[in-house]
Parts: C-alpha cells; structure tokens; sequence
C-alpha cells in the first residue's frame, strides 16, 4: 500500500508549549511506525488498559495523561504519528515532514507488525532519522514488534526483530497490544524510566557545570615545614 503523495501533506497536533519542570516531572514520547501497525491501539491499551481495534487514520494525536511512575505521579505526554512511513524513493521527505516530532520527544518507540515485513523494513530509516536529530546515543530508543498474536500471519521472525536492534544498539520486545495489557504498560513505563533517568543526568550535569571550584586546602604538613624553616632561620 503506497502512503500519502507530498501534495497531500499531513498535519500533527499541535503539540503544547509547556514550562519547563522539575527533572521527571513531565516526560515526552513519539510513537512512530507505518500504516497500520497498531501505534494508536498501543497508546491506549496503555494510558486506558482497553483495546480498540479499529481506527480511522489519525493526523497526529497529543495524548496526556497523569502516570504513577515508581511512587511517583508524572505528567506523560505521547504523541502518535501518521501512518504513512514507506520504504519508498519519497521516504526521506515523508520522513523530513516529521522532524518537528521527533525534536519535541524524549523517547522513541518504533512499531512495526510481524505480519507486514514492509513495516519491519521501515524502522531503519526512523531510527536514522532519530539519531540525526539527536546525536547523543542515551536518547532511549526502543523497538516494538506488535501483533504477536497472529502468529500464522508471521512475516517477521523475533530473531530478525533482535538481529536489527542489536545493530542499531536498541532494546527489541515482541508484544500483543490486544491480548496482553501488561506487555504493553512495561513496554510505555520502561521507556519512561529511562527518559527520566536522562533527565535526572543532566539536571546533575548542569549544577555541577555552575558549581564555581573551591580552592584546594593548603596542605597543612607543608606549611607547617615552613613555618618551622622560617622560625629556624630566625634563631641563626
């Protein structure tokens, strides 16, 4: 199934401008992923516990919700993307159209279905595309296969699925968003853990960088020696 031409742009939510927080106070992730993988599904498997197996195609919905994360309450926002990434010659563009996105997220997941090899082949150039807009490898990453329910539609091996996040240096789980919600919530709250734990480090980062230095200590046996130098001197 071919995506939408360029002369039919999408359009993402628009995603709200929010004040800067306490370190983990509030975490932002992307869901990406092609046509009919079951991005949307996920989110709200997670956020709701109930699975909806139909949607219309979305334009980029903004999900926020209140997180018990570790004895703690955090302010999740997820954004869901278009299902529109192809392995195709306009797949850079498509993939340009989402750069807003991903520079807005924290944390990645990156979805594909067992039973749509095309989807498995898409992650690669979404997770390129993450790294060329954040550098820095600790920008957690995960990739999810989904649908592992319908095993005798199989298209993608796990073994394939591990294969590729090895090389990408990411974590791979196989889930089944309509069979199994706790799959799903450890997939979401793992991510999250890991987005705040970058938070955490560069909050820590940032107030050791305005620590001014305190002078080193005098070392006390070597005043000492010269005070006495000083003192023997003065007797001669």
């Amino acid at each position: 199934m071919r995506g939408p031409s360029m002369s039919q742009p999408f359009l993402l939510a628009p995603i709200a401008e929010c004040a800067p927080g306490p370190p983990g106070a509030q975490v932002r992730l992307a869901v990406l992923g092609a046509r009919g993988v079951g991005k949307s599904a996920m989110i709200v498997r997670f956020l709701t516990k109930r699975f909806i197996g139909d949607y219309e195609p979305n334009t980029g919905n903004l999900y926020s919700r209140l997180v018990h994360l570790e004895g703690d309450h955090v302010a999740v926002q997820i954004q869901d993307t278009p299902g529109c990434i192809q392995v195709q010659e306009d797949c850079v563009q498509v993939l340009d159209s989402l750069s807003r996105c991903v520079k807005w997220a924290e944390g990645f997941l990156l979805v594909y279905s067992i039973t749509d090899y095309s989807s498995y082949q898409s992650v690669r150039p979404l997770y390129q595309h993450i790294r060329k807009v954040h550098p820095d490898a600790r920008t957690p990453v995960i990739i999810v296969g989904n649908k592992a329910d319908l095993l005798h539609a199989r298209q993608v091996q796990a073994k394939e699925g591990l294969q590729l996040a090895n090389e990408l240096g990411s974590l791979f789980l196989e889930i089944s968003t309509s069979d199994d919600s706790q799959g799903v919530c450890d997939v979401f709250q793992y991510l999250c853990k890991e987005v705040s734990k970058l938070q955490h480090a560069g909050s820590t980062d940032r107030r050791r960088s305005s620590i001014i230095p305190r002078p080193k200590s005098p070392n006390m046996q070597d005043l000492k020696r010269r005070f006495k130098q000083a003192l023997s001197s003065k007797v001669k």
